[in-house]
């Protein structure tokens, strides 16, 4: 399967996930690219008039992982932007993770993970994992358990 992983990192955690989930779904035969989503003028917008640089082509996946870091107990802007602007994920597989500071999971990643899930599939995206990694405590666990959740997704 070819499987194109998108993401949005400033801090290189939510990268570092990617990385990770890219080796695991490569030794299981897969053919996996890392896409960065990034802002015009840096990662560090000043306005709220993002735009995001060279976006990535979600055409040539049959499948997609979308990651995001959690800002303000919501998605962050430059993924939202970006997920708003394809034109369509018509049958693709999608799975969707997020990455935040704060402890328990709905100090925001619930909320994020269902921002991201609504418009993927109001573009024809079908939805089939999602998962939250808090960046705290035992990190690699955490991390270890989304890479099980999906590779067995794709």
């Amino acid at each position: 399967m070819n499987i194109g992983i998108i993401v949005h990192s400033q801090t290189n955690n939510t990268y570092s996930v990617a990385e990770k989930l890219q080796a695991k779904l490569q030794e299981a035969g897969n053919e996996v690219n890392i896409e960065k989503v990034d802002i015009v003028g840096g990662n560090k917008p000043r306005s709220k008039d993002i735009q995001i640089e060279n976006p990535p082509d979600v055409t040539r996946y049959d499948g997609l992982i979308f990651g995001s870091p959690v800002h303000a107990f919501s998605l962050a802007p430059a993924m939202k932007i970006y997920l708003e602007q394809i034109p369509s994920l018509q049958d693709k597989k999608v799975a969707l993770y997020v990455t935040k500071g704060l402890p328990l999971k709905f100090t925001g990643g619930t909320r994020a993970i269902g921002q991201m899930e609504k418009i993927c599939e109001s573009k024809g995206g079908k939805v089939v994992g999602t998962d939250i990694v808090v960046w705290r405590g035992d990190i690699d666990k955490n991390i270890d358990e989304l890479i099980r959740k999906f590779s067995v997704i794709f």
